[in-house]
């Protein structure tokens, strides 16, 4: 009963509501509906926060809005104070100084309003440049409440909501439309790189155990870097790409799920979205990771190739990250070459049927790939394979018909052709002969003349053999395109004949058509059938 009365009590107001009432009479922007601060979300997670808890909405005070209340974040900032610099303390007070220096740098300010807060904004980037310059210089092992300070700075810093435009933002099917806007760029990024430039410097520095900062580096940590390759500014994902090599390099515990994470954005991009600013940088990391894969290859790096990099050629802004994809691919065929039947056939599989580009960028990658084939390895799929390119030969587009025909350049190619020539030159001389006789353009026909002479001078019996199989077949192919002719002829004669009267013509579709073509009187409405599919 007394405990209920004094609650009804008014109480005295407290000074950090005093204060904070203060700092937002002097700075009418510190709105308790736009200020943040990322003191709270830290405690759940020390080495970085959750997405969830990072906002991006347009009245965020801090730009990357933490959660946290107005009041903290009006009190930091009434004490955002330079503090000493690290050559005008001892030695024995530079670590707690460090500590100081990250705590302060934990308050993420607003760079939506470059007028704003601009001495605190000036102050911090002094003191995160003295933050690296004090982890390049050494000297001293980082302590646990070290790492775990700088983490929590660290976080507080990038990881962030990135902007819906990226998602909203429509590709055409080579890229980027040009009528678009450029990409966006990163409002807060003289901070931003300071940032990612003491992460770079801290991975690197020799005095971070990797034992002790996994703690703190850890899956969440990672993830949530992994989320900031989607960023449309390429100055991040540059330094991105550096980071995470490192961290895959320093932390080897972390290999399988960083792999695997990069795994699943790919999924999502192959099967869901086809659409992240960050493929080509994360390809190559890849690149340089597969480079360093043990032989034999495991069965997990074996899946990873044909069930993500040989998907990722299905998508249609693949030449945004082609030259990245194909390198990670030779570098599987090096390691092992038994697996070039498996990628030549993932190529056959996503071949494109209307994307002359694409084609040709395809066909520059199977030379690749071609080129570190074996004898075995190439008989298994050259009969797929050279139909493929017996299509391509035919190409209309000169650039995807030239290109196919340079295949014949490349010395190890030409030998396994030649090699296996009684299987190869029966599928490719039609189109070769066609392109002789019929191609529009001049540098595709010399070029087919070229190939021709090789395959000649390689086995003359077989190619005249070709030669007289392909004159019999056009023969035949002729006469048939008579007999349609003929046919059709035929039944717009019927049908002519049939129009005075308005009298429906119905005829059979198993009618021979050398009884249609031979002179005989007009049939009768009765003596046809009806068709059903024609």
């Amino acid at each position: 009963m007394i405990r209920q009365i004094l609650n009804k009590l008014p109480r005295k107001p407290s000074s950090k509501s005093s204060a904070a009432a203060a700092a937002a009479a002097a700075d009418p922007s510190l709105t308790p509906s736009s200020a943040r601060a990322s003191s709270n979300t830290v405690k759940k997670f020390p080495g970085s926060q959750p997405a969830d808890a990072v906002g991006n909405g347009p009245a965020d005070a801090v730009g990357n809005g933490h959660a946290a209340d107005a009041d903290s974040f009006a009190l930091s900032l009434l004490a955002y104070e330079p503090l000493p610099s690290f050559r005008d303390v001892p030695s024995s007070e530079k670590p707690g100084l460090f500590l100081k220096k990250l705590a302060m740098c934990c308050v993420v300010l607003d760079f939506g309003d470059p007028g704003r807060n601009l001495r605190e904004k000036e102050v911090k980037r002094q003191t995160l440049l003295e933050l690296v310059d004090y982890v390049v210089s050494g000297g001293a092992k980082f302590s646990e409440a070290a790492m775990q300070e700088a983490t929590r700075m660290l976080a507080a810093n990038l990881f962030r909501v990135l902007p819906s435009s990226n998602v909203e933002r429509h590709r055409s099917p080579d890229g980027f439309d040009g009528e678009e806007e450029e990409p966006a760029m990163e409002p807060a990024w003289p901070h931003l790189q300071v940032v990612y430039e003491f992460l770079l410097r801290f991975l690197a520095s020799p005095d971070t155990h990797a034992k002790l900062a996994k703690r703190y580096i850890d899956h969440s940590f990672v993830l949530q870097l992994l989320d900031l390759f989607d960023s449309e500014d390429q100055r991040e994902r540059e330094y991105l790409k550096t980071i995470l090599h490192r961290v895959y390099g320093k932390f080897m515990v972390h290999r399988p799920f960083i792999r695997k994470a990069i795994n699943n954005i790919f999924y999502r991009f192959i099967f869901e979205s086809e659409k992240h600013n960050g493929i080509a940088e994360l390809l190559e990391i890849l690149g340089s990771v597969i480079n360093g894969f043990a032989l034999p290859l495991k069965e997990e790096h074996k899946l990873f190739l044909v069930r993500a990099l040989i998907p990722l050629h299905k998508p249609k802004c693949v030449a945004l990250y082609h030259h990245q994809l194909s390198y990670c691919i030779t570098q599987f065929v090096e390691k092992d070459y038994k697996l070039a039947d498996t990628v030549i056939r993932g190529l056959l599989k996503y071949w494109p049927v209307t994307n002359s580009s694409k084609e040709v960028m395809f066909l520059g990658e199977l030379e690749e790939v071609l080129e570190l084939t074996q004898v075995a390895e190439f008989q298994r799929c050259m009969v797929p394979l050279f139909r493929q390119i017996g299509r391509c030969l035919n190409s209309s587009h000169f650039q995807v018909a030239e290109r196919a025909l340079f295949l014949w350049n490349n010395d190890h190619i030409r030998n396994l052709i030649i090699q296996n020539r009684k299987v190869i030159l029966p599928i490719i001389f039609p189109s070769l002969e066609r392109n002789n006789r019929s191609h529009w353009n001049q540098a595709v026909q010399s070029l087919t003349l070229n190939v021709r002479k090789l395959l000649l001078d390689a086995d003359q019996e077989l190619f005249n053999g070709c030669l007289l199989k392909f004159e019999h077949d056009d023969t035949k192919e002729k006469a048939a395109q008579e007999k349609r002719e003929l046919t059709w002829k035929r039944l717009e004669e019927v049908a002519a004949s049939r129009a005075i009267s308005n009298e429906a013509v119905l005829v059979s579709r198993f009618v021979s058509s050398l009884s249609i073509a031979a002179p005989s009187p007009l049939p009768t409405a009765a003596a046809l059938s009806p068709v059903t599919g024609m």
